[in-house]
């Protein structure tokens, strides 16, 4: 039976490349060489002069021809020839038919090229034209080569280009004997681009006489590792300095490129791995580093215990059970993944036995061939990812576990099956290194992210719940913790409801960042209610906070401590005198906008951040008028690292003076007041980027004011007699607001509150009272001693007032003013 040639793909016509690859055909002589090419099955498409010297057969009449009619025996077989399928090459001696019938015995080279290169054949066929004598070499070649070529892979070409000598090394290197080479030119040896290249370095060492150098990358046959070559070609010359021919010199340089490989891969992975402080993100950067440098395939699956709990389990691997890994990151050379048995998110579960079990309980990186028995046994009872490992043809599995602090987070998968080379040490050793990396940067990722949510969550529960109803002003609000590296800061707001239907706005914030940071905002805030409760003026509110925040920089260090510190804005409007009170503290000011739709920004008396002492603190006072926005923020709002000052209150004011702000936009031209949140909204979306560097806190008020037929005040003359006509004008007043329930509370504590002021005050006395959704009565005298509310003894004859006050009211108390005090008592009332 017949064995068909094997032969591998034609190379392109070097003349068709370029006008120096003409001048080389012209150079070598193609007819030297007898060049066949065959298609997939066996079929001549490519029939050269050569191969017509050779056996006499015209071109013509051998395209299309069965390549094996030409043989006249069969091939000799050694040691059982593989499929051509699985050949990458094939040299011998074959015994062909003439065409004028006589046999000749012809050496034979075959190359099998990789299909989907666009090659115009499948096989290359690469003969000697005659089995002729070894033609007489002259010695002085061999001299001149060893004197003048470095001590590495040699072979000796002529001015044709065409193999002389090749030492021992070269024929490893090809795994050729220098006899089947002999008369070939490099790109007949090689069937690569790397040959070619060096073919052409070769051509214009013979054009220039100027040695030539190139590193090359090939994979020898035999080999299933890809080598490096540093290549020398050089003239050899005659003692008249004629070229004679030129030497090949080629130094496996594959140990130092795959180790310069390594280090570029370390460092790149130095550089990118670890960007940021988020767990998923870091994942997807080792993954993103290490495909296709290293891998086919690489994903990071974390164990899933850490999404309960804030530390990682104190075992790696469970008590019982299977592993659970959940899957965080993927990369693959495939668009799409779809070797992945595990998409991004979803928890797998691996039993003991498996890969990753066996490596987190031998808490080593581990290497595996798919045909490894441990591996088979596990793929015995997986039958999905066997499945995925036998379509896709992956042969070689790394686990690597992810270990930080002697904390394990879980394993990193290495897969190949498109790169052919297996894994071996070195590529287990480098990728424990980046798994080694990564996992610091996770850990530090994670624990990131616990302390800033515990920190988050400390902050929101510190500030305001639900902003309390109150009469004064309609308030929205807003707050965003920093979305950089800094972590959650000491931002924040309040809305105070205080006596007389006022209300205090404020804004703060603390120096620095962090759990530290939320903590001592928390005990300001609650200072500033406190201090608020007991109607301070503004400026006095802030001297006491400033000794405040001074006793705690005493507290952290034991000395004064720059490190404590806040800022603070302190504003009180009255809706009745439609005045605000505004006081700072090293704060941005504040800005108000005018139902006209201007901008201002507010004029409040420089002074230092609290904590700083020395400098009093000043307040400003300005009537507004009703429908005014108050805008109170942090300077997280209007600072960044890309912008000035200056350009964050411009853009501030930018955002605040759109038409959209005040909501002009009814048909007919009436103003529809707007959406204090949709304000918000847009100023933050105006101001900030999409990850602010620091925290944001945002306060935007709307100013209500009292109409005068809520309010009603009288003038109380300093005599006891008077009490009585006070109480008739009271009832009166009630009854036109409707509110005969209160008449007899309300008398009660008029009776009380202006008897009091006359007996124990001095004019002048001022009785008040407020109707809104409560109603509050107000005694205000010149004098400055306040009341205290005791519990009276059986015997005694007084003490009981305030306590029959306190009882009957919803609140009560005092504050004091410019000239003298107010005592005041506010009733809820009930809903007609």
């Amino acid at each position: 039976m017949e064995q068909p040639v094997t032969v591998g793909r034609a190379t392109r016509s070097l003349g068709a490349e370029s006008d120096a690859s003409e001048a080389l055909a012209g150079l070598v002589g193609e007819s030297l060489t007898a060049r066949v090419t065959l298609d997939e099955q066996g079929r001549v498409t490519g029939w050269n002069t050569g191969a017509e010297r050779l056996l006499g057969y015209p071109a013509r009449q051998m395209t299309g021809r069965r390549a094996a009619d030409l043989l006249a025996e069969p091939i000799p077989v050694r040691g059982g020839l593989p499929t051509l399928a699985g050949l990458p090459r094939w040299n011998g001696d074959v015994a062909l038919r003439h065409h004028d019938g006589r046999k000749l015995t012809v050496r034979v080279l075959a190359h099998h090229r990789a299909p989907g290169t666009g090659a115009p054949a499948w096989l290359l066929l690469s003969a000697l034209t005659r089995r002729q004598p070894r033609p007489a070499l002259d010695e002085s070649l061999v001299s001149w080569s060893f004197a003048q070529s470095p001590c590495c892979a040699l072979a000796i070409y002529d001015t044709r280009l065409r193999l002389r000598r090749a030492n021992g090394a070269m024929e490893r290197a090809m795994a050729l004997t220098e006899e089947e080479m002999l008369g070939l030119r490099v790109s007949e040896i090689v069937d690569d681009e790397a040959a070619a290249r060096a073919e052409r370095s070769m051509a214009r060492v013979l054009r220039t006489g100027e040695p030539q150098y190139e590193e090359n990358y090939l994979r020898a046959p035999g080999e299933t590792r890809e080598h490096a070559w540093s290549v020398f070609e050089s003239a050899l010359r005659d003692a008249e300095g004629t070229i004679r021919g030129v030497c090949l010199s080629a130094h496996d340089m594959t140990e130092q490129f795959w180790a310069r490989k390594r280090l570029q891969l370390i460092a790149e992975a130095g550089r990118r791995i670890g960007s940021t402080l988020d767990v998923t993100r870091t994942a997807q950067e080792l993954t993103d580093v290490t495909v296709p440098a290293l891998a086919d395939f690489v994903s990071v699956d974390l164990i899933s215990a850490l999404d309960d709990t804030p530390e990682p389990p104190a075992r790696a691997l469970p008590a019982e059970g299977p592993l659970l890994l959940r899957r965080v990151a993927l990369r693959s050379v495939t668009p799409g993944a779809p070797e992945a048995v595990v998409a991004p998110g979803q928890v797998d579960s691996y039993p003991e036995g498996s890969a990753p079990y066996e490596s987190l309980r031998a808490g080593r990186a581990t290497l595996h061939e798919v045909t490894d028995t441990a591996f088979t046994a596990w793929l015995a009872h997986d039958p999905a990812r066997a499945a995925r490992i036998r379509a896709f043809g992956i042969h070689s599995v790394m686990t690597v576990p992810l270990v930080a602090r002697g904390t394990t987070l879980g394993v990193a998968f290495f897969i190949r099956y498109r790169n052919p080379d297996t894994f071996r040490h070195d590529d287990l050793v480098l990728a424990g290194e980046l798994a080694a990396r990564a996992a610091v940067s996770i850990d530090n990722a994670r624990r990131y992210t616990r302390e800033r949510a515990t920190a988050v969550t400390l902050q929101r529960s510190l500030l305001p719940q639900r902003l309390p109803r109150q009469a004064a002003v309609e308030v929205a609000s807003r707050y965003l913790p920093a979305g950089g590296h800094a972590g959650v800061g000491g931002d924040w707001f309040d809305v105070i409801p205080l006596s007389g239907a006022r209300v205090a706005l404020v804004v703060g914030d603390v120096v620095g960042h962090g759990l530290h940071a939320s903590a001592t905002m928390g005990r300001l805030r609650t200072a500033v209610r406190t201090l608020a409760d007991i109607d301070l003026p503004c400026e006095e509110l802030l001297t006491h906070l400033d000794d405040l925040v001074a006793r705690l920089s005493v507290e952290e260090d034991g000395e004064t401590s720059a490190d404590v510190g806040a800022t603070c804005l302190y504003a009180v409007y009255d809706p009745v005198s439609r005045r605000c009170c505004f006081a700072g503290a090293g704060h941005p000011a504040p800005a108000v906008v005018s139902p006209d739709g201007s901008v201002e920004l507010m004029e409040v008396p420089a002074a230092p951040p609290l904590g700083v002492g020395g400098l009093p603190y000043e307040a400003t006072e300005v009537v507004l008028p009703e429908g005014s926005l108050l805008v109170l923020y942090t300077n997280g709002l209007i600072e960044d690292r890309d912008r000035d000052l200056d350009a964050g209150v411009h853009r501030l004011r930018e955002a605040l003076a759109l038409p959209r702000a005040l909501g002009f936009a009814r048909a007919g031209g009436t103003p529809m007041a707007p959406s204090l949140d949709a304000l918000c909204d847009s100023v933050l979306a105006d101001l900030l980027p999409q990850r602010p560097a620091d925290d944001v806190a945002l306060l935007v008020a709307r100013t209500r004011a009292l109409d005068a037929s809520q309010v009603a005040t009288w003038a109380v003359p300093d005599d006891p007699s008077a009490v009585a006509q006070t109480r008739k004008d009271v009832v009166a007043q009630l009854e036109r607001w409707g509110l005969s329930d209160a008449v007899f509370v309300t008398e009660l504590v008029v009776s009380e509150l202006v008897t009091n002021a006359i007996r124990h005050a001095q004019p002048p006395i001022q009785l008040r009272l407020i109707h809104d959704n409560t109603l509050i009565c107000e005694v205000s005298d010149g004098s400055n001693t306040a009341p205290h509310l005791r519990r009276a003894r059986t015997y005694d004859e007084g003490g009981r007032g305030l306590l029959l006050v306190a009882q009957l009211t919803g609140r009560w108390g005092t504050r004091q003013g410019p000239i003298g005090k107010t005592i005041w008592a506010e009733q809820t009332l009930s809903l007609q």
